[in-house]
């Protein structure tokens, strides 16, 4: 085999090593479960490699976690990672259909301390690169349509 022949081979064995640890990567739920993210006021916060989107919600909004678990969970290649309905905060792992990218969505609701309002805060933001094509707001604003549309 050639010089030109090792680098090749030895390319293309980076290349597969790279696609293996980002679909085999463990999950530290830990990490991306604790956002750190204060409650903001309503509306759509996009930056580099993420998007949220924050909602007040007259009543406790419950039923609106329940209902946007539902169509998050229907989602292809997506899981939950922590958190349920009842604690109030979900951590979703969504993988791309290709090289499968791990993006994290991460929904959280929080009420207000006389009850008679919630805020409803879904944060996705990508794992690995930095720029993440819009897929993340592209995919919250899809779920939250769906939510929209009653579903």
């Amino acid at each position: 085999m050639t010089y030109i022949g090792y680098i090749l081979v030895g390319l293309l064995a980076a290349a597969l090593a790279l696609m293996a640890y980002v679909r085999l990567a463990p999950v530290n739920a830990a990490v991306w479960h604790d956002t750190g993210l204060p409650m903001m006021e309503p509306g759509q916060y996009p930056a580099e490699g993420s998007f949220i989107e924050q909602r007040r919600l007259d009543g406790g909004g419950g039923d609106v976690l329940a209902r946007l678990d539902a169509i998050i969970r229907e989602t292809p290649r997506t899981q939950r990672v922590a958190g349920s309905v009842e604690t109030g905060k979900i951590t979703y792992v969504t993988r791309s259909r290709v090289m499968g990218f791990p993006d994290y969505t991460i929904v959280t609701l929080m009420q207000s301390p006389d009850g008679t309002a919630s805020t409803l805060q879904v944060y996705g933001r990508l794992r690995f690169g930095k720029a993440d094509l819009g897929v993340n707001r592209a995919r919250i604003l899809g779920w939250l349509a769906a939510l929209d549309a009653g579903r």
